[in-house]
């Protein structure tokens, strides 16, 4: 299979919406390998058709640790059915080498798509573990939406993208997530009086 090229923040096609898939055919699934095939040769935990150049609406996904067998999940046409709970956590993005910065995410979500046959299937993730954040940024990529949009620190995803030679944030794309953002500082206030 082939190692494809990553695009970087910046590229238009990563603002995109991308295309629904109409047929699984063996073009796709050559696609969907060589995706899963540059996820883990960039170590990557996810990756969306989008960032290979690809505007359809495929991602890729493996959560397993590093002394589990690659359980690699395919996503085509995902569809997020449920969203619930609050999480901060810390992400990157392959498009994004080397920036970190805190997101707001929800902690459990519901997804529907199709595997590479074609199959549906519904997968839930809980407890604000790693597939369901992972679940929500792939999912972001088809929408045009990149996960610095959801940066809870303007200031601090500024210093990072500086720091990393990337261009700076797009204020307009920024997402006003009040909502969330109010359930993940109860989370944190509960969480603090938890630990006295």
């Amino acid at each position: 299979m082939a190692i494809l090229k990553i695009l970087k923040y910046g590229d238009p096609i990563l603002r995109q919406k991308a295309k629904e898939v109409t047929k699984i055919s063996k073009k796709i699934r050559i696609l969907i390998e060589n995706m899963i095939d540059t996820m883990y040769a960039n170590n990557g935990v996810g990756l969306a058709a989008p960032q290979v150049g690809e505007s359809l609406r495929i991602f890729v996904i493996d959560v397993s640790k590093d002394n589990e067998p690659y359980n690699p999940i395919v996503f085509v046409n995902p569809k997020i059915i449920k969203k619930e709970g609050a999480t901060a956590p810390k992400e990157g993005c392959l498009s994004f080498p080397e920036a970190f910065c805190q997101v707001r995410r929800y902690s459990e979500i519901r997804v529907k798509a199709l595997d590479i046959n074609g199959r549906p299937f519904v997968l839930e993730a809980k407890n604000g573990e790693l597939l369901a954040y992972a679940i929500q940024h792939e999912n972001d990529h088809l929408d045009g939406i990149l996960f610095i949009d959801h940066a809870r620190n303007i200031f601090e995803a500024t210093e990072v993208l500086a720091a990393n030679n990337l261009p700076q944030l797009e204020n307009d794309k920024l997402l006003n997530e009040a909502d969330l953002e109010e359930l993940i500082l109860q989370k944190e206030a509960k969480d603090k009086e938890g630990d006295c």
